[in-house]
């Protein structure tokens, strides 16, 4: 077994409240109950030692690996071929349909021989409460149960288990057509033992499972030139979503490096305010009304519980129940992914001023009425409160979309994105008869421009840039086509799009901002980030200049990994980066396909 596999070297399962990560060769290495931000109970991908796993996977020493998805599903294959024999895993998560919040969840583990004969092995080493936790055990039979502060978890297999120190172990031989398999529930204490399970029994509920997802799949209304890799990133995100409430969180995991050995190793495990909010499109895009609609209704609860409340309206990330409390700790006893350390639980960042989250949250606002949700009375006065607090306060120095750390300075993007509040504000207020201050609100809008393209743009680089204070590009910046700032081909946002692609675009990838002139006040570098490639995509398509963009494009696809999942960043080599995956990346994935679909689709119907 790899102390660390490659971050990319992963499938992602879950049930719309937690996710788990599984290797290549079988290992789940990452798992946090019973919710996505909740401590974790497999960790390894943190610390081998010291953070837990659980594999189930053939004895043969180097057979050859394979995985895959179901078609259009969240069932994970992962196969294993040797000359003496091939074998399956099948991994998945039975989904919560019913979407209230629950203590317990299953992940299901069905082995098979598909040819020869096929001896598969079982090491089950939970460490609850990132490893902080001890636990006690108790082994019967097939069944284990490990009972820790808070928490059992209980595996029931179909063959016998056998305890080893703190931990289970197991082993059955399977000849060609034969199948069995292990059950692995987390519940809170005190909770009824999950019955013994049947093959039958997990059969049905694989193909169950199967159906919930594909039945989903085809509420797909795209059409375009790439259904795998959108219908793919489709599913990440509504795997992403915390169905309770619509929450969805940035990404599965924590900890995991920027750079390797780097100490930009956060946890994105709650529900950005800006990443969510351009999820709305993007699953809009696709015909995906429920979790568009349901997102927003989140985002109406975060604008009404602070109208009366002193500072800001909203912060810029929540817990995935709305809960404003991430506090950061750091892990000391956990060495890192390749011993990239601090590992930090909780996000320090949730304090910041942000000011552009206003931008993305009016925006969400606005796509959800192309499909008939629209605020009610309540909720458009504690939106209009909010853009009458805005314009009192939008012009103010902030941290910026990066979240750095070194001091708050006068970003561009925020002003871009506090400019769509107020565009997107008035847009509402016209449409739906609400009462506004619209004339306040169309005052600051245009200052709000003035200043952008007075105070943003550097003379020297011919663009607009990250600060106000220098002249550093910033990727960032790509998104002022698609919100309307700037026509796509105006001159300003061409010249700015012609330095973005001489200074930040290495070989279609596209670095957030000059690598050399580092704001975030944190030592190291990092790689390329995948969702300022993708913006980069669907400027270019917006641009007119689409063999360009389709080119970008098709690279970009290249980076997945073998089931069609991105991380955070591409680095140096080409290998993945970051938390993973990042809903960031998928969004911007389906919304370049779709700009760049319809740019092609224009393209040819002209003469």
């Amino acid at each position: 077994m790899d102390r660390y596999p490659p971050i990319a070297d992963h499938g992602l399962v879950g049930n719309l409240q937690t996710a788990a990560l599984i290797s290549s060769k079988g290992v789940l290495d990452w798992f946090a109950a019973p919710r996505f931000d909740s401590p974790s109970v497999f960790a390894a991908l943190l610390d081998h030692d010291n953070g837990g796993y659980f594999r189930l996977a053939p004895v043969e020493s180097n057979p050859t690996y394979r995985q895959m998805y179901y078609p259009d599903s969240a069932v994970l294959v992962t196969r294993f071929l040797s000359e003496d024999g091939v074998g399956e895993v099948i991994d998945w998560m039975p989904p919560h349909t019913d979407t209230a919040a629950t203590d317990r969840h299953t992940l299901i583990r069905v082995i098979r021989a598909v040819r020869g004969t096929v001896r598969f092995t079982l090491d089950c080493r939970p460490r609850f409460d990132y490893g902080r936790a001890t636990h006690e055990l108790r082994v019967d039979g097939q069944d284990a149960e490990f009972h820790a502060p808070g928490a059992t978890l209980h595996l029931r297999a179909l063959f016998p288990l056998h305890r080893t120190g703190d931990d289970v172990q197991g082993s059955v031989t399977l000849q060609a057509g034969e199948s069995s398999g292990a059950v692995l529930t987390f519940c809170a204490p005190g909770g009824d033992a999950p019955e013994a399970p049947t093959a039958d029994a997990l059969t049905e509920e694989l193909w169950r499972t199967v159906d919930f997802w594909q039945s989903w799949v085809r509420k797909s209304t795209y059409k375009g030139r790439w259904p795998d890799i959108v219908r793919r990133s489709a599913i990440t995100l509504k795997l992403l979503t915390y169905a309770p409430t619509g929450g969805l969180v940035a990404a599965a995991t924590m900890g995991l490096p920027e750079q390797v050995g780097g100490e930009r190793n956060w946890d994105y495990r709650f529900t950005w305010v800006r990443d969510a909010s351009l999820s709305v499109r993007a699953l809009l895009d696709l015909g995906f009304t429920e979790e568009a609609q349901a997102f927003t209704n989140w985002l109406g609860e975060r604008l009404r519980e602070r109208l009366d409340a002193p500072g800001e309206r909203l912060q810029i990330m929540y817990r995935i129940d709305g809960d404003p409390r991430l506090t950061e700790e750091i892990l000391e006893h956990f060495e890192g992914y390749r011993g990239s350390s601090p590992v930090r639980a909780g996000n320090a960042a949730m304090d910041q001023l942000q000011l552009d989250i206003y931008g993305e949250a009016f925006y969400a606002l606005s796509q959800a009425r192309s499909v008939g949700v629209q605020p009610g009375y309540d909720g458009w006065k504690a939106a209009a409160r909010t853009l009458d607090w805005l314009c009192d306060n939008w012009n103010r120095p902030d941290e910026g979309i990066w979240e750095t750390r070194g001091g708050r300075k006068e970003f561009t993007y925020s002003r871009v994105m506090t400019w769509v509040a107020f565009d997107q504000g008035l847009r509402l207020a016209e449409q739906f008869s609400r009462p506004a201050d619209v004339a306040r609100w169309r005052a600051a809008r245009d200052a709000v421009l003035e200043q952008i393209m007075t105070r943003g743009w550097s003379e020297k680089e011919q663009a607009l840039v990250q600060h106000y204070d220098g002249d550093v590009l910033d990727a960032s910046l790509l998104v002022i086509p698609r919100v309307g700032l700037l026509g796509p081909k105006d001159p300003r946002w061409l010249s700015t799009l012609d330095a973005i692609d001489r200074k930040l675009v290495s070989d279609s990838l596209v670095y957030r901002y000059d690598p050399a002139a580092s704001p975030d006040g944190l030592r190291g570098s990092e790689g390329t980030f995948s969702l300022c490639s993708f913006l980069y995509v669907d400027a270019l398509a917006r641009a007119g200049r689409l063999r360009q963009a389709r080119y970008a494009f098709e690279k970009m696809l290249t980076y997945a990994n073998h089931v069609g999942l991105f991380a955070e960043e591409i680095g140096p080599s080409g290998e993945q980066l970051g938390n993973f995956p990042q809903a960031f990346t998928h969004l911007s994935l389906i919304m370049a396909a779709t700009s760049l679909d319809d740019a092609l689709d224009a393209a040819a119907q002209r003469p």
